[in-house]
Formats: C-alpha cells, sequence, structure tokens
C-alpha cells in the first residue's frame, strides 16, 4: 500500500536548516521506509547522501568515536547522512553533536525507536541542534491522500480489528494476525527488555493486557499492583517505559478545583497508540458488531487519529478527559489558547450525547462533537 505520510514534508521543511533531525516511533512503524523515501528524493536532485544502518555491529562501532577525523573519514563528501536505529550507538549524542558542529554542511537524519533511550541520551548535548518528529501508525488522513472517502468508511471494522501498523496492509488476514502476534512477542516492548534491564518480559505482558482490557476506563496505578503481585512503583516505572516506547499514551483528566469534579492529579485513563496492538494483546479480533467492548475500542481508535491528525497540522494543545462525582462525563477534551474543544465518541450514529451542563458553565467551550462510525471519516480528513 503505497501511503504518502504526513511527516514526509514537515520533515523536509526542517533540512538544512542546522538543525539535526531526529525521528521516532515504534519498530515497524515506518521510520526506515520514510528516510529511505528521502534520501532517494534527494539523491535525484544531485544530492550525495549515505544511509548506515545501526543493526550492523560494524556501523554502530564505525560511528562510537568523537575523534572528528575519524568521523570525518566516514561522511566526508555527502550531502545527507542517515543514521538508522541510532539507539544502537554507544554515546550517540556526542557523534551527533560533533558532526552537527564540526560538519554544519552534513544534514543528519537519526532514527530511533526508543526515545527513553535516545532521546534521553541527545537531550542535553542537542539542545538547539535538533529537530524531533514523531511518527505513528497510518492516520486516516494518509489513507484519504491515497484512497477515497468510500474506501475509509468500508474499511472501518478493519482498522478496529487490525489496527494501521504499515507492515499489515498488504497481508491476508490471517497473515495480519501473525504479524501483529510477532510485534507483540518480539519487537513492542524488545527496547525497555535491552536498555533497561528487565528480564521478566512476562510481567510487562501481563501489565499490558490488563491494560488492554480497562481501555477507555480510569486506571487504578493500586489496583494493577494488587493484580499484577509487583509493587506500585514497579506499576508507574513500566508505565513511564511503555509510554516512552510509543506502546500507550495516559490522558489525565481535567480539573479546574471546581467541587463537584474529580483531582486530575489521581486520575488518569491509558490508551494504546495502535488499536490491532490492543487486540492482538489479547488475541482478540472479532468484528465490531460482536463485541461487547467495542465502545472502549471506538474511544482508544478516535482519540489516536485525533492525535495524529493535531501532529500534522502542527496544533499544539492539552489533551484531557473529564467527569464529575456524579458522573457527568467528556470522553476528550483538546485545549489551547484558553479554549476547549470536547468530544464524544459513539460508534453508533443512533447513540446521542450532549455537553454535560457542569462542564459546559464552567469551562469556555469552542466547540462540541460527537463522532460515531458515519461521520467519522469526515471529520478525521478535514
Amino acid at each position: 500500500m503505497n501511503v504518502k505520510r504526513d511527516v514526509i514534508s514537515r520533515i523536509e521543511d526542517s533540512l538544512f536548516k542546522d538543525r539535526v533531525i531526529l525521528i521516532f516511533g515504534t519498530r515497524r512503524v515506518g521510520k526506515t521506509t520514510i528516510v529511505k523515501q528521502l534520501l532517494e528524493k534527494y539523491e535525484k536532485a544531485g544530492k550525495k547522501c549515505l544511509y548506515l544502518n545501526c543493526d550492523f555491529l560494524t556501523v554502530r562501532q564505525s560511528l562510537e568515536t568523537q575523534n572528528e577525523q575519524e568521523l570525518w573519514q566516514k561522511i566526508n563528501g555527502y550531502d545527507i547522512v542517515a543514521i538508522d536505529e541510532a539507539q544502537n550507538v554507544a554515546k550517540i549524542e556526542m557523534t551527533l553533536k560533533i558532526i552537527h558542529d564540526e560538519f554544519p554542511q552534513v544534514q543528519v537524519i537519526a532514527t530511533g525507536s526508543s526515545s527513553f533511550d535516545l532521546a534521553n541520551k541527545t537531550g542535553e548535548p542537542l539542545v538547539g541542534r535538533s529537530r524531533t518528529f514523531m511518527l505513528h501508525p497510518f492516520s486516516m488522513n494518509e489513507i484519504r491522500n491515497s484512497y477515497d472517502f468510500l474506501f475509509l468508511q468500508s474499511s472501518i471494522d478493519k482498522f478496529l480489528r487490525f489496527g494501521m501498523y504499515p507492515s499489515i496492509w498488504d497481508l491476508t488476514e490471517e497473515e495480519t494476525k501473525e504479524e501483529l502476534e510477532n510485534l507483540v512477542n518480539g519487537y513492542l516492548y524488545k527496547d525497555i527488555l535491552t536498555f533497561e534491564n528487565i528480564h521478566k518480559a512476562d510481567q510487562i505482558v501481563r501489565l499490558l493486557q490488563c491494560l488492554a482490557l480497562q481501555v477507555g476506563s480510569e486506571v487504578s496505578f493500586r489496583e494493577l499492583s494488587r493484580k499484577l503481585g509487583i509493587s506500585v512503583n514497579t506499576v508507574i516505572k513500566y508505565i513511564d517505559l511503555l509510554e516512552k516506547c510509543y506502546v500507550i499514551f495516559t490522558l489525565p483528566a481535567l480539573a479546574r478545583n471546581l467541587r463537584n469534579e474529580i483531582a486530575g492529579n489521581r486520575s488518569r485513563k491509558i490508551y494504546f497508540y495502535d488499536i490491532g496492538i490492543r487486540n492482538a494483546l489479547l488475541g482478540s479480533y472479532q468484528p465490531a458488531n460482536l463485541r461487547n467492548d467495542i465502545g472502549g475500542i471506538w474511544e482508544n481508535f478516535c482519540i489516536c487519529e485525533l492525535i495524529k491528525k493535531a501532529q500534522a497540522e502542527r496544533r499544539y494543545c492539552n489533551r484531557y478527559f473529564w467527569r464529575s462525582y456524579d458522573q457527568q462525563e467528556v470522553d476528550f477534551i483538546e485545549e489551547a489558547d484558553g479554549k476547549f474543544t470536547a468530544y464524544e465518541f459513539k460508534y453508533s450514529p443512533n447513540k446521542r450525547a450532549k455537553l454535560p451542563r457542569m462542564f459546559a458553565e464552567n469551562y469556555e467551550v469552542a466547540e462540541f462533537k460527537v463522532i460515531n462510525r458515519e461521520n467519522f471519516a469526515m471529520e478525521m480528513c478535514k
């Protein structure tokens, strides 16, 4: 499936502007494909490009030096140098800093599967020297660029079952399940086990399965601790690492000290960046009309697409959910410039929703939207 990624144009806008380009995302999300597409385009335009795959030992070793002459011998004559899976290189932060400072004519693009490793190491040395991009699985808008609304509308059930990973798009249903199983059992948390020296992979899997069952509901670290037989601090550590690996993300509660609303610092929901990964963790691929968890799945899926949409549009906003103690609730909120856009997600177009009065009276609501399976494609591809 040939889908043009939205992030490519944003990366191109940042090239040759005295910045190291950092591209983050999970394994198999398409980072290498994007890098190779960029190199191919600029080679055709007359630029000399070098691709370095740091999964290979000899490549890693050649970059594990702070000797500028040795680095210059490797990159001399190239306009663009792409360092793929750069988190595998020891002291990569210093290598990138030296190339940026000593050889400013060379544009460096580095990709990393785990931000908690590569971003943490590059943070201080590359302050003011880098531009970071996050790569998600395919978005509805990206697919819309290659296909029409009819295709999107007819494919919603497939998206809700198998997700949006690029690596599954040209596969049969059985091949898709196999690929998702491989992601869950091999690639998904490989970086946590490797870089954090965590040996009990079963604890990570059980935690993810618990979170998968609670999609759309508030999550208690203490309850997870009891279920898994591990400490609250360990639960918090694992969740933090999974967020930094782009497997899950946390949505806090919006609370501005109103008497009847739940406290924002004690309540959170946790979602998966890809609903296919969530389903694979549970071995659950049933069609939407046969599921009793479609409400949570639909909510997770819509929130992911709204995050991708805001990123593509370069809109920067805070994100929350909201609930009062008397069970008034807003599924998802975007806050920008002091104004709030509120969303409710109803898979069935026959279900109605209205903005809670308490929320409307206390927050400046710019817009309230109800997203269902019939208006979904139009809302996500504006």
